[in-house]
């Protein structure tokens, strides 16, 4: 791996895993169109660790706030969501990665992340606080991060609208994505570190050092728009850029024959 493709990779992490266009989605489309060969797993799981450190840096203060009262419903809600989400992947794993080479699949992924979020804007009636939070709305949350592991369904954007749909009122539902993001990736990254038992680093130690660099800071500033855009109720200008994604992809494979 070139130290270019680390930081456009980095780019590319660190944007979509948290702007709701599908970091999964817009991985395959680059291997497709682009050429590009999958990410060495050493990489890969250190940049998926630099999107944590992101999110950490984004909600320093509410991370300090649960180290301090861990006993807070806030943490409780968060392990709750992640149950389903860890059962998912756990059990449904091979079945997902099956879809990792389906451009179909990613373009009915995106029509889907699109709906969402733009039901989610419109048909949100968000009001409740983490007090008036419940179990089943944890529940509902975490399944849909869960199924979220489909290319092409953006998993930010899927549990932000998740949260809407629940009722939890915009900057909780943004809140919560987030946070709920940090173990679902450590664990997700805990799973692929076995694989690296015994083995040997596939990447010269400078891009393992850029990439993971720059999707902390471009995953930083990904959160910050989509926190912003949420409170404001702008969040559904992303459906439009998810569909024209889709669509083109769905022209590409009816009338260039592409798989």
């Amino acid at each position: 791996m070139t130290l270019a493709e680390a930081v456009l990779l980095g780019v590319v992490q660190g944007l979509t895993e948290f702007l709701p266009v599908s970091s999964s989605g817009h991985l395959v489309i680059m291997q497709h169109f682009l050429g590009f060969q999958e990410a060495p797993l050493t990489f890969d799981i250190l940049v998926h660790l630099g999107t944590v450190l992101a999110v950490i840096a984004a909600f320093w203060t509410e991370i300090m706030n649960i180290i301090r009262r861990p006993t807070q419903r806030l943490v409780v809600m968060i392990l709750v969501a992640s149950v389903p989400t860890g059962l998912i992947g756990i059990f449904f794993k091979n079945i997902f990665e099956g879809f990792f080479v389906s451009l179909t699949v990613v373009a009915i992924g995106l029509l889907v992340t699109g709906i969402l979020i733009w039901l989610a804007e419109y048909l949100s009636f968000g009001y409740k606080t983490v007090r008036e939070m419940t179990i089943v709305d944890a529940l509902f949350i975490g399944t849909i991060q869960g199924v979220a592991i489909t290319p092409g369904i953006s998993r930010s954007g899927s549990t932000i609208a998740a949260g809407l749909f629940t009722g939890l009122d915009r900057e909780l539902a943004a809140q919560f994505s987030f946070l709920l993001s940090i173990p679902a990736i450590l664990g997700a990254a805990l799973l692929e570190c076995r694989h690296l038992i015994g083995g040997q680093i596939e990447v010269d130690l400078l891009p393992l050092i850029i990439g993971p660099l720059v999707a902390a800071i471009t995953g930083f500033m990904a959160t910050k728009i989509v926190i912003n855009l949420v409170k404001k109720g702008r969040l559904s200008i992303f459906s439009y850029y998810c569909w024209i994604v889709a669509l083109l992809i769905l022209v590409q494979q009816i009338f260039f024959n592409g798989r």
